[in-house]
């Protein structure tokens, strides 16, 4: 299934090329966490303050349509 991530602040350099305005479209398999995304991306655990997905937790899993989104901890704004 599709989802979209976006990554904010440092967590935006991690984004594959081609990503636009914090956000990328992935192809994930059934059953795939947010915590899955984080180690698919080679993100920082500690970088990764906050987690939102569709205001689910972070071991929830993640269903078509969600939305990750991963602001840095402290970071700077949205790049556009």
């Amino acid at each position: 299934m599709k989802v979209t991530l976006k990554m904010f602040a440092m967590l935006d350099r991690y984004l594959p090329a081609g990503a636009r305005d914090n956000a990328v479209d992935v192809e994930v398999d059934d059953g795939t966490t947010a915590a899955d995304l984080i180690a698919r991306f080679n993100l920082p655990p500690e970088m990764c303050h906050l987690v939102l997905v569709q205001a689910a937790d972070f071991r929830s899993t993640i269903k078509r349509a969600d939305h990750q989104r991963m602001p840095e901890r402290g970071g700077r704004k949205e790049r556009s």
